[in-house]
């Protein structure tokens, strides 16, 4: 074939229906209705004279050809979106983007009320809608344009640049006047071992958050799995609960602190295993230069990031 014959539209939409295995994922990534993208897809097979995708379930699943071609049209693609982006000027005033950001339900009530007014100051234009997706599915959805940012104590998700933004750490939150509470107090002022003091968290009962599978490792590293009583699906059902009976519950500290300072609510911190996580931002390599999410990531890094010098972490 003739690379004239080629139009480089197709490729777009090749790459797009290779990332996501879903025609009408890729129309709609793309803004093009999904008929229009299925007849792109018939050109592009006609050109190469290979089927390059076959229907798999919901969605489709890539020749070996396709798959051979994938990682060269990424390439390709790539080299003329940073020579396009080199000259492009970014005005947050002026723009009018989505900003798609994956964010857990902690995540989102840490983070979105901060990013929303610097928002509305700097880019009053612009939109920003919070993606929460499974961890499996972060990398591909920010390498194939469905997220742009993700942030969050992520350990799973590889194949991305990230930063730091700020240290945290598990704690037991519990209603104030629990008895646990009131000898735990009591152990500290006495200065008894660790290792003492964990015997009297042994008698808790304990909820927990179904998605958030540290906290449950941590129960289980300390064997109080059979202490467990309730599972739920968000933290933030947790407070009115935990404020109302004798149940604790591990949350990160900078949330529960939140909590604490509304009323009627302790805080303890115990030395736990796995208590202490990093919470970093996450992005693609592949959207590294683009203006917009850089203007975006130095926001971030700004209202969050713990005081570093640390560079981004490269893909592993």
């Amino acid at each position: 074939m003739n690379i004239k014959d080629l139009d480089l539209n197709l490729l777009r939409l090749f790459d797009a229906v290779w990332r996501t295995r879903s025609v009408s994922l890729a129309a709609q990534q793309l803004g093009m209705s999904q008929p229009a993208a299925s007849q792109g897809l018939a050109r592009l097979r006609a050109v190469l004279g290979d089927a390059l995708f076959e229907r798999s379930g919901a969605g489709v699943r890539p020749t070996p050809r396709a798959d051979r071609l994938a990682q060269a049209v990424q390439l390709a693609l790539g080299t003329i979106e940073d020579a396009l982006n080199v000259s492009q000027v970014f005005d947050p005033q002026r723009s009018a983007r989505v900003l798609r950001v994956h964010l857990s339900d902690i995540g989102e009530a840490r983070f979105l009320p901060e990013l929303v007014l610097a928002l509305q100051h700097h880019a009053p234009g612009m939109r920003l809608e919070a993606r929460p997706l499974p961890h499996d599915q972060i990398a591909p959805a920010l390498d194939n344009g469905q997220l742009d940012l993700a942030m969050g104590f992520l350990p799973e998700v590889s194949d991305t640049l990230q930063q730091p933004l700020l240290s945290d750490r598990y704690v037991v939150l519990m209603r104030q006047g629990h008895p646990v509470a009131g000898r735990w107090s009591q152990l500290q002022a006495h200065q008894t071992t660790p290792e003492a003091a964990l015997v009297v968290l042994a008698e808790l009962e304990f909820a927990a958050v179904r998605t958030h599978a540290d906290t449950l490792r941590i129960l289980e590293l300390m064997h109080w799995q059979h202490r467990l009583r309730l599972t739920v699906s968000h933290f933030l059902s947790l407070p009115g609960i935990v404020r109302s009976s004798d149940l604790a519950v591990l949350m990160p500290r900078n949330f529960a602190q939140g909590f604490a300072q509304a009323g009627e609510l302790a805080i303890i911190e115990p030395d736990l295993p796995l208590r202490d996580f990093t919470v970093s931002m996450h992005w693609s390599a592949r959207f590294d230069k683009d203006p917009c999410l850089q203007w975006l990531r130095a926001n971030v890094s700004r209202l969050f990031s713990t005081p570093s010098n640390t560079p981004p972490t490269p893909p592993r």
